[in-house]
């Protein structure tokens, strides 16, 4: 077996669980078509600003004119017996098709956050930490031998430059780096520098070491203040506006492959060996918009369980469906949650983590995150007519057979644990 694709992906055009609801190949072939034609929509958001509108008359019309434009010609053994091609109802295929892409996918937009205004940055003032740190003084000199008379010498090594302050070595070293602007930086640089002339001198004799320190190890020092500065680097604008640049997005291809002979194991079923859940793949979903899934954890086996039996659809997403990033630290890795849900009442991102992580820097960023993009979701959802989204994330202990899905949606706003061990945003 290869890859395993999303069910509406590729040539796979059928309901899971089901027969094809395309009959002939002439169908088939028109509902590839079909689907291109709607892929092109996720651009237009003021024609189609969710699959939903995909199910008005109007639109299917426009749809089936467009596929019959690239619908090529019937083909048939006997081309002087016209009679024996079956007509096609292109309405109908399009109605169909239509139908099975609403029904098998969930409308996931692309939110984009535009700074506006002016846009400033820099570094905040923090402590440095220099318990890393505890450089010795180094002898300047150098011994040589000649080897024509084997007679030794001695070189003096050469010093950078004697500055008047003994700050002055680790500034002139720092704004050598491209995005340190001294203009704007100098009260911090400084401020800095003299934290780590304050160490030197808590541990060397006197003036002369702390300055041959600085001269000799400027660069080492330099670079270990650069990149405790990273950390409390800062960007920010006068506001930011939200951009809705797709009303839904084609789920992602998944990227792990089944091999030949792989045991596919039902979800309902616990792993022997929890330790090795990761390499295991899992199908028998009624109610997943893939037919298999790889889990992380057993707990997000066991919330699956949870999701077919409460949700109407459910799948976890693949790295880029929703291009969204946190920040931590100075990096901005991508956001993959767990689980994206749908109910009768709610589209859900959802998160189980371990309750000894549920503090973490990295969790609360990916929720921060996570729960600001529902927001903008829910916002643009408002215009459209369409669900709301609501951020979980959930402590893995109360991830249990006796839950319910909406057990995890009755706490309070996002930041304050439920009885639960559950953070959720009410957007």
């Amino acid at each position: 077996m290869g890859a395993v694709g999303s069910p509406l992906s590729g040539g796979s055009l059928y309901p899971l669980g089901a027969t094809s609801v395309f009959t002939t190949d002439r169908e088939r072939q028109a509902a590839v078509l079909v689907m291109e034609v709607l892929a092109s929509y996720e651009v237009k958001t003021q024609e189609a600003p969710t699959r939903q509108a995909f199910l008005g008359a109007e639109l299917q019309a426009r749809i089936a004119d467009a596929v019959r434009e690239k619908l090529p010609p019937a083909q048939t053994d006997l081309p002087l017996d016209d009679a024996l091609v079956p007509e096609l109802d292109l309405q109908s295929v399009v109605r169909r098709a239509v139908e099975m892409a609403v029904r098998q996918t969930i409308d996931i937009p692309r939110i984009a956050v535009v700074p506006k205004g002016e846009v400033t940055s820099g570094f905040k003032p923090f402590t440095l930490d220099v318990s890393g740190l505890h450089l010795q003084p180094k002898d300047r000199s150098l011994v040589g031998q000649n080897l024509r008379d084997h007679q030794q010498f001695t070189l003096s090594a050469q010093s950078g430059g004697t500055q008047r302050r003994l700050e002055d070595y680790i500034v002139h070293a720092l704004i050598d780096y491209d995005d340190i602007d001294y203009s704007t930086q100098a009260s911090l640089l400084y401020d800095l520098a003299g934290q780590m002339v304050a160490h030197l001198r808590s541990y060397l004799k006197d003036e002369d070491e702390v300055r041959n320190v600085l001269d000799l190890d400027r660069q080492l020092i330099a670079k270990n203040i650069y990149a405790q500065m990273l950390g409390h680097f800062y960007e920010s604008a006068t506001e930011y506006a939200v951009e809705v640049l797709r009303g839904f997005t084609a789920l992602k291809e998944s990227t792990y492959t089944v091999g030949a002979g792989q045991v596919v194991r039902n979800y309902r079923d616990t792993p022997e060996d929890l330790g090795r859940i990761r390499q295991m793949v899992f199908g028998g979903f009624s109610r997943c918009l893939y037919p298999l899934q790889k889990f992380d954890s057993d707990t997000e086996r066991k919330f699956a369980v949870l999701l077919e039996r409460d949700a109407d659809k459910w799948f976890k997403p693949a790295k880029g469906q929703f291009q969204l990033f946190y920040k931590l630290g100075v990096e901005q890795p991508e956001y993959v949650p767990d689980f994206v849900a749908e109910t009768a009442h709610y589209l859900l991102m959802c998160e189980t983590k371990a309750r000894t992580d549920m503090g973490s820097d990295e969790v609360n960023a990916k929720a921060e995150a996570g729960a600001l993009w529902c927001k903008h979701a829910s916002d643009h959802a408002k215009t459209t007519l369409a669900k709301p989204w609501k951020y979980l994330l959930i402590a893995h202990d109360v991830v249990t057979e006796d839950k319910r899905l909406a057990d995890y949606l009755q706490f309070g706003a996002f930041g304050a644990f439920g009885a639960f061990g559950v953070k959720t945003s009410q957007r």
